[in-house]
């Protein structure tokens, strides 16, 4: 068995593969960007390394970073989560050069799934059809122009090496096209590193099926049960579910014995995902996510297995115990993410910020995992998923009521939550009745009376004149904690004193609609300015891009008039209720 990981990752997903390697005796080693310091999966390592900077290119995708980190912990082996660097195969190569286990798939696996593209001809290969498309990268915005008139609108483009719906873009029409593919191409760059884009036909009515396979480095593969990840907006998911009602077995067979056969075509081991769409009957590859998934917990919850502690056994050259007669799937299983988002009306606008309360629910059946606490805060820089919620059952409407009443529970403020979202997904007749679609929640659910509390009052002033904090201190590179008696008044926010700190508004600009004083509901990056002074503009018409949380937001007129001011460039930083631009 390993000795000492190192999770080349952050919040939620370190902190669990911390709580496995320690059931297992090993030691964890955590990577921290300058704003994570204090992070939970910071706090819960036996070791933590710096990697400097904010942002994610700075730290979490600073090779180098991560390398020195590896040297200096002594790590033997490195987890790489999911995200950033877990499907990047030039990372997986750095690792294995240094003697160090890599655990996951052999970066020649990672190369061939990690780019959609290639992963789509090895399907091809392995005679499982695919989602009818293009085989190749796209390089003008003519190409995309073609394809929709070929195969019909509307067109999904999508980044090539990146997943979770990071980088697509839905096309309505050739009129979109070129700010569709500019806009793809910067988020696939922002999230994964590379602006490579695909196109395939966007289905009409589909359902997400993913495939959970594990295989070892001995030629066993096995295929674990799938999981319907249909509840989706901006093509992410919001709640997944395992077994997936209302498919027919014969599919479930016929979609694992694929999943086996794409696995096998490009030499994989160690967890993976294999994603379908089903609709009408049929099944079309769409994807390999070569790592573990965000919602591997709905499959271990059915299945009673440990996929992290299976990770970390591969990658020791441990076989598998069990053959694919041994698998036994039982009862029902539903996750629901936490994220930090404004879901008011159906935008699910990002809202990062201070987590002021954060109380988790607990009673039969319910799991909760986490990368936060009270205190900690939702960073624009980093993706928004604080927490996933899973909930198992004997039965599929047993589970449904679960959550409903362990969302009930759960308490998260100072941010606003999608959980007010997730209760009306659970509560619709069509999630009742399973009819729903990858489409269902942005074409026909109703979410216009769906609201998400504001932030609470900033609490009371400490009482006594000092009190035990524990604090942080850097050596070397290396985390120390140390806890001392400070003053109660000590500054938190901004110089302020505890308890006076300083809130911008977040999740509504102030001034009302239609006043042509133009405000961003949070806070992030201008990416694009689309208008100068003098321009003449219509309600609704987008005057800037802002990406907050690796997402972009078209940020809208409020009236017709003429532009008089625009008080943005493209790279600036603005909080929520920033002035953009002013309309008269």
């Amino acid at each position: 068995m390993l000795n000492k990981v190192l999770i080349a990752n952050r919040g939620e997903i370190a902190v669990r593969i911390m709580r496995t390697c320690r059931e297992l005796g090993v030691e964890t080693v955590a990577v921290y960007s300058e704003l994570d310091r204090d992070a939970l999966h910071v706090r819960m390592a036996d070791e933590a390394y710096a990697l400097g900077g904010q942002t994610a290119a700075e730290s979490y995708l600073n090779v180098e970073a991560i390398l020195s980190a590896i040297e200096t912990s002594g790590a033997d082996a490195v987890h790489p989560g999911y995200g950033f660097f877990s499907e990047n195969a030039d990372f997986a190569r750095s690792i294995v050069a240094k003697g160090v286990s890599f655990i996951g798939p052999p970066p020649e696996a990672i190369e061939t799934m990690g780019d959609k593209i290639s992963a789509r001809l090895a399907a091809e290969r392995a005679e499982v059809a695919g989602v009818p498309g293009r085989s190749q990268a796209v390089v003008d915005a003519a190409e995309i122009v073609a394809f929709g008139s070929e195969f019909g609108w509307p067109v999904a483009i999508k980044a090539a090496f990146g997943g979770g719906g990071r980088g697509m873009k839905v096309v309505a029409g050739p009129d979109d096209a070129a700010d569709a593919m500019a806009s793809a191409q910067r988020e696939a760059l922002a999230s994964f590193g590379r602006d490579e884009i695909y196109l395939e036909r966007y289905l009409e009515w589909p359902r997400h099926i993913e495939m959970q396979v594990l295989a070892d480095g001995h030629g066993n593969v096995l295929w674990l049960g799938e999981r319907d990840c249909s509840c989706q907006r901006r093509h992410q998911k919001l709640i997944e579910e395992s077994p997936a009602p209302d498919f027919p077995n014969e599919i479930r067979v016929a979609m694992g014995e694929a999943s086996v056969k794409v696995a096998r075509a490009c030499g994989y081991t160690n967890a993976g995902t294999v994603e379908f769409l089903y609709q009408d009957g049929e099944f079309y590859f769409l994807e390999m996510n070569t790592r573990l998934q965000v919602e591997h917990p709905i499959t271990e919850l059915v299945t009673g297995l440990d996929l992290v502690a299976w990770q970390l056994k591969i990658a020791s050259g441990e076989a598998l115990t069990f053959g694919q007669d041994d698998v036994r799937r039982n009862g029902h299983a539903i996750e629901v993410r936490l994220n930090a988002e404004d879901p008011s009306g159906g935008r699910f606008l990002p809202s990062p910020g201070k987590i002021t309360r954060f109380k988790a629910p607990a009673g039969p059946g319910v799991r909760f995992d986490t990368g936060y606490e009270a205190g900690d805060t939702v960073s624009q820089h980093y993706d928004n998923l604080m927490a996933k919620l899973s909930v198992w059952a004997e039965d599929r409407e047993t589970a449904r009521r679960r959550m409903l009443r362990a969302l009930e529970e759960t308490v998260i403020e100072g941010v606003s939550s999608t959980i007010p979202a997730d209760v009306a997904i659970l509560s619709h007749p069509d999630f009742v009745e399973a009819k729903h679609s990858t489409r269902w929640v942005e074409d026909r659910l109703d979410l216009s009376g769906v609201s998400s509390p504001g932030a609470p009052a900033d609490p009371e002033p400490a009482e006594h004149d000092k009190v035990l904090r524990e604090v942080t201190a850097e050596v070397d590179g290396r985390l120390y904690r140390v806890k001392m008696w400070v003053p109660a008044t000590e500054v938190t926010t901004r110089g302020a004193p505890a308890g006076q700190a300083r809130r911008r508004s977040r999740a509504s600009a102030p001034v009302a609609i239609g006043s042509g004083t133009v405000t961003v509901p949070m806070q992030g990056t201008i990416v694009r300015v689309l208008v100068a002074p003098g321009d003449t503009v219509e309600i609704g018409q987008t005057i800037c891009v802002l990406e907050a949380m690796k997402m972009e937001n078209a940020i809208g007129a409020d009236k017709a008039g003429t532009v008089t001011e625009v008080r943005v460039s493209e790279g600036a930083s603005v909080g929520g209720g920033d002035v953009v631009a002013v309309i008269e």
